[in-house]
This record gives C-alpha cells, structure tokens and sequence, in this order.
C-alpha cells in the first residue's frame, strides 16, 4: 500500500523527467517507487474526486512513476506497454450523488482520461471502477462501514478473500 500523502510524495513533474532524444531520467524517489511497485500484479487506486478528477498527488504520481521505463517504452510506432500483464482496479469517492456522477457524464470522462489512457498506454487491463457518491461530506462511522464492505466484496470477486 503506497499512502502518498504519508510518503510526502512530490507529484510535480521535473523537466529531466521529460522524454528526450535520450530517453528519460527517473529522478532518485521515483527510481525507489518503482522498486516498490516490482511485484505488483494489480494497481489498486482509492482516491476521492476533486473537481471531477483525481487529486493532483495521484495525476503526479502517474505522471511520474508510470512513465517512460516504468509503464511504457519508446517504440517504432510510439509507445509499447510494460505493463501488459498487470491490472487496474479503482475506487473513487466524491461529495456528488452518484447518480449526478454518472448521469452527467463525470464518470465517464473521468474513466476515459484517467483509468482507460493509463491503461492503453501502459497495457493494463481495467478490471472495474467503482465510483461511491454522496459520502464526502456525509460519512458517518456506519457509512464509511458499508463502503468498505462494498470494497471487500469487490475485491473477493476479482482476487478471493481480500485482506481485512
């Protein structure tokens, strides 16, 4: 589990980072988070909306540590995907009903710019996104509850019993 707040993760992206003629140069703590991430089958994000988006931490820790030599190559036709038997699984959280969430297209757009890019470029497979609305602003202790049932019974579905 990678608690980006927690790591202090710096989601700005530096310009050595950028692919150039040479390639691209991890910087020291993304070098380190990609170690940690080695042995990773699925790619579990829980993040809350914020401005029908992810959070600005996680779209830099994408940025970042899914890049170049991590998520994809250079290749003759552009990119070629290092991650192609590994899989994506999310959930998201936001103050909307979930209702507006979907029936505004906020999901959707979300889904396409966040889950389905990742996944294209890096070869992951998109196992589910699973979107809980109306509990930022009114979660209560039974509440919060409910959703991490939801969430462990998710995860039982696609990789047997999850962890408690």
């Amino acid at each position: 589990m990678r608690d980006l707040y927690g790591l202090d993760f710096d989601p700005r992206l530096k310009a050595e980072e950028l692919p150039g003629p040479l390639g691209a140069q991890a910087a020291p703590d993304i070098i380190a988070e990609r170690q940690a991430l080695g042995d990773v089958d699925s790619f579990i994000f829980v993040y809350p909306f914020w401005f029908n988006a992810p959070p600005a931490i996680l779209k830099g820790y994408v940025d970042r540590v899914f890049s170049m030599g991590f998520g994809y190559a250079a290749g003759a036709g552009g990119a070629e995907s290092l991650l192609d038997d590994k899989t994506l699984l999310s959930f998201s959280t936001s103050g909307a009903p979930e209702d507006w969430v979907k029936t505004t297209g906020a999901l959707k757009a979300l889904m396409t710019v966040f889950d389905l890019h990742l996944s294209g470029v890096c070869g992951l497979r998109v196992l589910d996104h699973k979107h809980f609305g109306s509990i930022v602003s009114n979660t209560t202790a039974e509440s919060g509850a409910d959703v991490m049932e939801e969430v462990r019974s998710r995860l039982d579905d696609l990789f047997g019993s999850a962890p408690a």
